[in-house]
């Protein structure tokens, strides 16, 4: 079972009856050597969660000011905003532990992916994604709602406030798109 888990391959026991199978998600093939430590990815999670954590707890802290919105230069306000929604507001009114289960599930999954990543950029990309995920499962565990305060405006049109987790996130995924073009511009070590 061992090797199997550590190849991803299903094993026979000497009965024939299969004892163990990773066929969903494509664990039926063998896991990829390590090119670069996943631990780059978890100190990478680490980092984008502690920085939204942070700065979260400076915004809750000023939350009285920042309410009506304090302007930092034009086309750009800091905000207090609780968002019940996803990117930008999308299922608002959804049930908050719906949303954490599904961010749970998804960086489980991500989690696989960070540890099958095969370089640097998508070892990074994964961490990224994940630590600004927890971050804002964590906000709707206290609040049920993702504390946002990054508002970014052009004359009276404003794009949906964020957070930091989200730039995490977004970052990570624009990440994930440039990393084979990256990958394929590096010259490879033997």
């Amino acid at each position: 079972i061992a090797a199997a888990i550590r190849t991803g391959r299903r094993s026979v026991s000497q009965s024939g009856s299969f004892s163990c199978c990773f066929l969903m998600f494509g664990w039926g093939e063998a896991m990829p050597s390590h090119k670069v430590s996943p631990m780059i990815g978890v100190f990478a999670a680490l980092a984008a969660f502690a920085i939204d954590q942070i700065t979260k707890a400076i915004v809750v802290a000023n939350a009285t000011s920042l309410s009506a919105g304090i302007a930092v230069f034009p086309g750009f306000n800091l905000v207090f905003y609780r968002n019940d929604g996803v990117t930008f507001g999308l299922l608002g009114g959804a049930p908050w532990w719906s949303l954490i289960a599904l961010a749970l599930a998804i960086c489980i999954w991500l989690g696989v992916m960070l540890y099958r990543a095969e370089n640097t950029v998508e070892t990074l990309a994964y961490g990224a994604i994940i630590g600004g995920a927890l971050g804002n499962v964590v906000d709707r565990v206290r609040y049920r709602a993702v504390t946002d305060f990054l508002d970014f405006y052009i004359g009276s049109t404003h794009w949906p406030a964020f957070n930091m987790a989200d730039v995490f996130v977004v970052s990570g995924v624009g990440l994930l798109l440039v990393a084979p073009w990256i990958s394929a511009q590096r010259p490879i070590k033997s």
